[in-house]
C-alpha cells in the first residue's frame, strides 16, 4: 500500500487542557526554566573556571551542566508558548526536527550519567589505578562514545516515524513530540512500531538503569574496606548521582516500557526528566558537595570583586 501523508501540520494538546490553569502553570515553567539555565550556567561557570576541571568527576559534571539546558531547550519554550498562545499547529518538519534533538541530547544526557558512573567506580574500587584508569583521554573517549551511541538511537526513532502514514486527525495529547503519542495518530497498524519504541527506547533506559543500579550494589559492597570517613565522603558523592540517575530514569522507563495503547499519564512522567530532574541536578551537586561549593565561594567572589573595582 502506498504510504500517504496528508498531514502537513500537528497541534499539541498541551500540558493542561484547563484554560483557569494555564496562566499559572505558564509562570510555574517559566520560573523553572530560568531556574534551570542559570543553576546549570553557575555550575558550568564555576567548574571551568576553578581547578574542579581537571578531576574526572567535575568534567563529566560540566558536560551534563552543558546538556541540562540544551535538552530542557528543545521542549520547554515551546510548552511555555503554548500555554499562552491560540494556535498551538506546527509543521511536520518542525515536529520531527523536536523529535530527533530531544532524543539525541537526551541519550547523550543519559551516557554522561553512565560515565559518571563508571568513574564513581573506578574511584571507589580501584583508587591507586584512579589517575591511569579515568584520564583526561579516556574521558574526552566516553564523552565522544556517548554522543556516537546517542546518535542512531534517534536516528532510527525518526526513520520509524517518517515511515507512517498520517491522514487522519492530527491533534497530539501531549505537550512535546514523541513516537508513542505519534503512533497512536497514523492510519495504519502500528503494533510492531510500538514493539519497536519499547525496544529502541523503553529496554535501552531499562537497561541503563539495570547497570547503574549494579555498579552502585558493587560500590556499596567495596566500601566496607574504606574507613568510616571514607565512607561517608564516598556515599555522600554517589547518593547525589543515584538522586540525578532515579529522577531521570525512572521516569522515562515509565514513558517508554508500556505499550503505546496502554493507558498511562505520560505527560506527568515526562515533565519529571524534562523539567523537575534539569532543575534539581544543580541543588543536588552543590548541596551535598563541599568541593563544588568551596569552588563557587572562590569562583564569584573573584568575579564580584572584579566586576565591581
Amino acid at each position: 500500500m502506498e504510504n500517504q501523508n496528508n498531514v502537513t501540520e500537528f497541534i499539541l494538546l498541551g500540558l493542561l487542557m484547563k484554560k483557569e490553569m494555564k496562566t499559572m502553570c505558564f509562570v510555574i515553567l517559566l520560573a523553572c526554566y530560568l531556574t534551570i539555565l542559570l543553576g546549570n550556567s553557575v555550575i558550568f561557570i564555576t567548574i571551568i573556571s576553578s581547578h574542579l576541571m581537571q578531576q574526572p568527576m567535575y568534567y563529566f559534571l560540566w558536560h551534563l551542566s552543558f546538556m541540562d539546558p540544551c535538552f530542557t531547550s528543545t521542549i520547554v519554550p515551546r510548552l511555555t508558548r503554548d500555554l499562552i498562545v491560540t494556535r498551538k499547529a506546527i509543521s511536520y518538519n518542525y515536529c520531527m526536527t523536536q523529535l530527533f534533538t530531544s532524543h539525541l541530547l537526551g541519550g547523550v544526557e543519559m551516557f554522561i550519567l553512565v560515565s559518571m558512573s563508571f568513574d564513581r567506580y573506578v574511584a571507589i574500587c580501584k583508587p591507586l589505578h584512579y589517575m591511569t584508569i579515568v584520564n583526561r583521554q579516556r574521558c574526552n573517549m566516553l564523552i565522544l562514545l556517548a554522543w556516537v551511541v546517542a546518535f542512531w538511537h534517534p536516528i532510527a526513532q525518526l526513520l520509524m516515524i517518517l515511515r507512517l502514514p498520517f491522514c487522519g486527525p492530527n491533534q497530539i495529547d501531549h505537550y512535546m513530540y514523541d513516537s508513542k503519542p505519534l503512533l497512536k495518530l497514523a492510519c495504519t497498524d502500528t503494533q510492531v512500531d510500538s514493539i519497536l519504541v519499547i525496544a529502541n527506547t523503553g529496554m535501552v533506559v531499562l537497561a541503563t538503569f539495570l547497570v547503574l543500579l549494579a555498579s552502585y550494589i558493587i560500590i556499596l559492597y567495596n566500601l566496607r574496606e574504606h574507613s568510616s570517613e571514607g565512607r561517608r565522603e564516598a556515599l555522600s558523592t554517589c547518593a547525589s548521582h543515584v538522586m540525578v540517575v532515579v529522577l531521570f530514569l525512572i521516569p522515562c522507563i515509565s514513558t517508554y516500557i508500556p505499550p503505546t495503547n496502554f493507558v498511562n499519564n505520560d505527560k506527568v512522567f515526562s515533565v519529571f526528566y524534562t523539567v523537575i530532574a534539569p532543575m534539581l541536578n544543580p541543588l543536588i551537586y552543590t548541596l551535598r558537595n563541599a568541593d563544588m561549593k568551596n569552588a563557587m565561594t572562590m569562583v564569584w567572589s573573584r568575579k564580584l570583586t572584579l566586576l565591581f573595582k
